[in-house]
Order: structure tokens, then C-alpha cells, then sequence
């Protein structure tokens, strides 16, 4: 979210945020000290935002003319240029995915946080200190851009855009770099530590995000950050319910629960801390 402008506190906003949603912007008002506070969640719309409460203050008719349709390259790339790691982590994920489907094993062994080969006619997996004394550093970090299955990668994916694109527009494109390195090595760590190798997902690093935006916009609300709050609890309920029994009896016992929790916590603690610097300043 991004502020716009003041309006007056006593100030009737029915027919100009209907006039909002009729054109498809997104929006908030929130109640400041200084009168009713109006953010836009695209910055693209942030004129077209402008211009309709300008004209719903001269009581003129918030009947805009159509706008013109753009191609749609020319109206996605201004907004992937602004968040390059965003924009990056995707993109990544989508072609280990793809060429884990070329590739299989091979890759797959490549990217898992310690080698793992075919002994004796078993799994044999390295350990981490052989993995980082032979300088296979990326495996720290690697696991979180592998993918087992269509559904895994869209419902990360679109919590990564979604929360990432917040972080990178509002606190720049090395805070992002810096959460998903912390929260992608971290999750990793605490997923590895319960002795589970075999795993992969960005996951850890989606609730990372998660924690660093519902705190940034619970603690510091004029930093424009926001998440509806059912999402919160929905995505809180999803990570415990799949530490339960109940999970694993109807085919979702194999997740990453650690490195959900392990990022979680990485966001959390990210979050109370830029946020306290932002309630300092």
C-alpha cells in the first residue's frame, strides 16, 4: 500500500470508493490524526487514483472515460523493473521447474542442501560440513527454488509476488535480497536439523514474508505495508495444521514444517525490528 492523500475526517467516502472498486483499484482508508488517509496498492493507479478523488471533491461525475488498453508486456514490465529480486525469485523457480521436468535426478541432486548418491543400492546422503568444506555453499539456499508438483510452486509463487512485490516497492530490493538469503538458508537449516534431507520449496521464505509484512503493518501502519488479517489466520492455521496427525491421514504429511516455522520466526524478528526503528524515527 501506498498513501496518496488527506481527506477531511468528516468526509463521506461511500460513492468514491465504490467509484474505486467499479475501476478496479485497490485501495485502503485509514483514520489519522489529520483526517481519513486514502493508500493505493498498485502504484501504477496512483493518478488515476488522484484524479478520481479530485473530481469527487468538485462533485463532478466519477464516469472516467475508458482507459486505453495497453499491450501487456508494456503494462506488466514498468512494475517487474521495480521489483527485480521479486521478479527474479519467480522466474528462477519456474525454470528449475522446468528443467527438473528435462533434467530430473540430476538436478534435483544438485540442488538438495548435502550431496545425494546410490550406495550399495540406498540413498547415501553427504554431510554439511563435507558440503561446505568442498565449497557447495549455493546448497544452502538452493533447496528453496525446487518444486515437486504444479500446485507447490503456484501457491508459493503467489505469496512470494504477493508479499515480496510489498517489501521491494516499500524498503528496496536489497531488503528483499537480504530476507530471502536469511529466510531461505534458515528455513533450510531447521528443516535439515530435524534430519530430513530430501526437501525443497520457497515456502520458509513465503512465511519470512509473511511475519516481515503483517508486523511491519501492525506496528508501523503509515509504512504502507498491509495483509488482511483471514490471511494471517489462514496461512498461521494452514503451517499448524500440518503439524498435526490429521495432515498426514489425508496426504499432507510430507510438508517442510520446520522450515515454515524456521522462516516464520526469520520474519518475525525482521519485522519487529525495522519496525521499531520506523516507531524511533
Amino acid at each position: 500500500m501506498h498513501p496518496v492523500m488527506l481527506l477531511p475526517h468528516d468526509a463521506d467516502t461511500r460513492t468514491l470508493r465504490q467509484a474505486l472498486w467499479k475501476r478496479r483499484i485497490g485501495h485502503r482508508i485509514t483514520q489519522e490524526a489529520d483526517g481519513q488517509l486514502i493508500w493505493v496498492a498498485d502504484p501504477t493507479q496512483y493518478d488515476e487514483l488522484r484524479s478520481l478523488v479530485q473530481r469527487w471533491q468538485s462533485g463532478a461525475s466519477l464516469e472516467l472515460p475508458q482507459r486505453r488498453k495497453r499491450h501487456s508486456t508494456q503494462a506488466v514490465w514498468p512494475i517487474l523493473r521495480r521489483v527485480p529480486v521479486t521478479a527474479s525469485i519467480i522466474a528462477i523457480s519456474l525454470l528449475v521447474f522446468a528443467l527438473t521436468g528435462l533434467f530430473g535426478d540430476l538436478l534435483i541432486v544438485s540442488l538438495t542442501i548435502v550431496p545425494v548418491g546410490i550406495a550399495n543400492g540406498q540413498l547415501a546422503f553427504g554431510s554439511l560440513s563435507e558440503m561446505l568444506g568442498s565449497g557447495q555453499v549455493w546448497r544452502l539456499l538452493s533447496p528453496a527454488f525446487l518444486h515437486f508438483g504444479w500446485m507447490h510452486l503456484i501457491f508459493n509463487l503467489m505469496w512470494v509476488w504477493y508479499f515480496g512485490r510489498q517489501i521491494e516497492l516499500l524498503q528496496g530490493s536489497r531488503m528483499m535480497l537480504l530476507l530471502l538469503v536469511v529466510a531461505g538458508i534458515g528455513a533450510n537449516l531447521a528443516q535439515y536439523v530435524t534430519g530430513t534431507v530430501l526437501f525443497g520449496g520457497m515456502s520458509g521464505v513465503v512465511y519470512a514474508l509473511l511475519g516481515h509484512v503483517w508486523l511491519m503493518s501492525q506496528r508501523a501502519p503509515q509504512s504502507g505495508f498491509f495483509v488482511p488479517q483471514m490471511l494471517v489466520v489462514f496461512m498461521l492455521g494452514w503451517m499448524v495444521f500440518t503439524m498435526t496427525d490429521m495432515a498426514g491421514a489425508i496426504g499432507f504429511g510430507n510438508v517442510a514444517n520446520e522450515a515454515h516455522l524456521g522462516g516464520l520466526i526469520v520474519g518475525l524478528a525482521s519485522g519487529w525490528y525495522y519496525s521499531s526503528r520506523r516507531l524511533k524515527s
